[in-house]
């Protein structure tokens, strides 16, 4: 009786079924200070191009800047919103970024769901067929021929096609369905004569809404961080995306960078004020997204790649 009250007084049971830890040992400090190292890691970068982007061009220059502005202005902001190529490149990412995402995870969610089934005839064949992509590829130069072949070549649909079907997201999207979805509920829709579309669309989709918003955020993601595609495949600069741009102007030299803006934008900043700004303005957009999808994700990836 005294050690089962002395259990009970060490950990609570919570209503989820999670235990409540009352101590805090050793470990546990040596795992917030490690993870609170790995947080500033990705915090104080972003802190400092924040900074760098608002302040006085002299206490750039000067080195004086770190993780809070001085003399703040926004004239590089300015800069970039009168320059009419980044402003359009920006809409053509998102534009590119929302087609990619929504194509993808249609093709990822017609793949996963009929190999999820074993009422698939030839399902272990299927499977390997779709996934043998992942561990192997053919290359850059057999890649560029068939998409010259292909027409495809400074096309914007050279940015969305080819990557649209990825094996990895397939398999966590499958394994979800397989672990999740229970056939039960599948087969009382089949006996109320729904079809094979019905219970995907109004059944399997509805219940599947952390997997979805993981994939789809990994999705997005992917193709707003790429810039290789654009470096080997689009020659037009009216086709580049926002990323590539901003590639472009970090890699080329500190006269190349204000060149880079048009005549129109007056640039007044120094180049490196210039580059913290823009790289602000590229990054902004998609982490806006995540506060949305947040709650869905852990739960997606967790359920889709850790069970089955």
């Amino acid at each position: 009786m005294a050690k089962n009250r002395k259990g009970s007084a060490s950990a609570e049971v919570a209503s989820d079924g999670s235990r409540a830890i009352n101590k805090f040992h050793v470990s546990d400090a040596v795992m917030v200070v490690f993870i609170s190292i790995l947080c500033l890691t990705c915090i104080l970068p972003f802190l400092h191009l924040a900074s760098k982007s608002i302040s006085d061009n002299n206490a750039v220059l000067a080195k004086k800047v770190y993780l809070f502005p001085i003399g703040i202005n926004f004239d590089a902001y300015t800069s970039i919103f009168r320059d009419g190529s980044l402003v359009y490149s920006m809409v053509y990412s998102v534009l590119v970024t929302l087609l990619f995402t929504i194509l993808g995870m249609l093709v990822c969610t017609c793949a996963a769901y009929p190999l999820s089934k074993k009422r698939l005839k030839g399902r272990s064949v299927l499977t390997f067929l779709l996934m043998f992509p992942m561990y192997f590829s053919a290359g850059l130069i057999p890649t560029y021929l068939v998409l010259k072949d292909l027409h495809l070549l400074d096309n914007m649909w050279v940015l969305i096609l080819p990557l649209i079907y990825s094996p990895y997201n397939m398999l966590i999207m499958k394994t979800y369905f397989q672990s999740s979805i229970p056939d039960s509920l599948e087969e009382s829709a089949f006996l109320d004569g729904a079809s094979n579309f019905q219970v995907l669309w109004q059944i399997v989709m509805p219940l599947s809404k952390p997997i979805i918003a993981t994939l789809s955020l990994f999705y997005a993601v992917g193709r707003w961080n790429a810039y290789a595609d654009n470096k080997y495949y689009i020659n037009s600069d009216s086709l580049k995306m926002i990323q590539y741009k901003l590639y472009q102007m970090v890699a080329s030299a500190t006269e190349a960078q204000t060149a880079s803006l048009s005549e129109a934008a007056a640039v007044t900043s120094t180049p490196e004020v210039l580059q913290a700004a823009a790289i602000m303005f590229v990054t902004i957009p998609i982490i806006c997204i995540y506060p949305f999808l947040q709650k869905y994700f852990v739960k997606g990836v967790m359920i889709g790649a850790v069970k089955g």
